[in-house]
């Protein structure tokens, strides 16, 4: 009797809830806001981040706040999202922070430093160690506010022409890598070169490039590295945990009413986390296809490793020594990250060593 009585109950409070929630959002405005993508749409999990995004945004408002997804170079140029939000031209962009280092070292930090935090310590880093708070201190000068707009995890160190087995062996390369990195590596005889993802594959195939490097095995599989450079090398110290993001212009999220500021938090965890599982899914048999087309799995030597962790720390503590606001960042940044490397050592490491062992 009392089972009969409660169901009733809920079964009533459910009606007056589907009634209440439509009326709820008929009192709020209907909003169309544009958003800008560094990626193409061939790589799904990445530009499919922001329609995550997206669709969960107007989920959340009864359909009252769209936003629409475009493409890079769409709208604007692949790398000048940042560009395009802070001059109005969209109200959302969704990229990768360090995209944008020729502006400011700091935007690197918001994404992806040499030998810095895997995926899970650099969400902890932002969410609950204090760094959106430095981070939205940072980019008020752009006049933006970020969001998390996902992670690709522990990427790829590129694809190879030849094996890189010393130094000398990385000397006079050419290679399609991330700004930061490409720095770092310069002093070791490397030849940076940044382009975008459309670009980097017709470069290759030309011979402009001797080496490239992209994300993780999902998306370079689309890319098709593997059929001009066959040697996959691993890992991309310069990119632990690469964090992208979803940078909202400020002035239009003054605008906006708190319900749909809610939403945009809501959404874009959502989709950080989305992006993070779907590579961890995707990952091993995209690396298993590569390895059965041709494509041949090496590791960087531990004099290259050891060289590049040297160079790194150099980097950037002399950009730390003129630059007031990357010192800021990253003192915070090397604190957080040291205390999470003693901890991950004790369970995390000892864990994974073990279960990596067995066959």
């Amino acid at each position: 009797m009392e089972r009969r009585s409660f169901l009733k109950k809920a079964a009533v409070g459910a009606s007056v809830g589907a009634v209440a929630a439509p009326a709820l959002a008929q009192t709020q405005p209907t909003i169309n806001w544009r958003l800008a993508s560094s990626f193409p749409k061939s790589l799904d999990t990445l530009y499919g981040t922001a329609e995550v995004f997206s669709k969960r945004v107007a989920q959340l408002t009864g359909g009252k706040f769209n936003i629409r997804v475009f493409a890079g170079g769409e709208i604007v140029p692949p790398l000048q999202v940042v560009d395009a939000v802070q001059n109005g031209t969209v109200e959302v962009g969704h990229t990768a922070p360090y995209y944008y280092f020729g502006k400011d070292a700091t935007f690197a930090f918001d994404c992806a430093v040499p030998f810095g935090m895997n995926s899970r310590q650099q969400t902890a880093w932002f969410d609950q160690g204090g760094g959106r708070d430095l981070m939205r201190e940072f980019y008020k000068d752009y006049g933006i506010i970020n969001f998390l707009g996902g992670n690709t995890g522990a990427q790829m160190g590129g694809w190879f022409r030849k094996e890189i087995k010393t130094l000398n062996d990385i000397k006079g390369l050419k290679m399609r890598i991330s700004a930061f990195a490409g720095k770092v590596m310069q002093p070791l005889g490397l030849v940076p070169q940044q382009l975008a993802g459309a670009d980097i594959y017709p470069a290759l195939e030309k011979g402009a490039l001797d080496a490239v490097e992209w994300t993780t095995p999902y998306d370079d599989e689309k890319l098709g590295f593997y059929k001009v450079a066959p040697y996959y090398y691993a890992p991309g110290w310069w990119e632990a945990g690469a964090q992208l993001s979803f940078y909202v212009g400020m002035k239009e999220w003054e605008k906006l009413p708190k319900e749909y500021q809610y939403a945009i938090e809501a959404a874009s965890f959502e989709a950080h986390v989305t992006m993070q599982a779907e590579y961890d899914a995707k990952n091993p048999a995209a690396l298993a296809r590569l390895i059965k087309n041709g494509a041949k799995l090496r590791f960087f030597s531990k004099e290259i490793m050891e060289a590049s962790y040297k160079a790194a720390v150099t980097t950037m503590d002399e950009e730390a020594s003129k630059n007031a606001k990357f010192k800021k960042v990253y003192d915070h940044y090397k604190r957080f990250q040291r205390d999470q490397n003693q901890w991950f050592s004790v369970a995390e490491l000892q864990m994974q060593s073990f279960m990596s062992s067995r066959k």
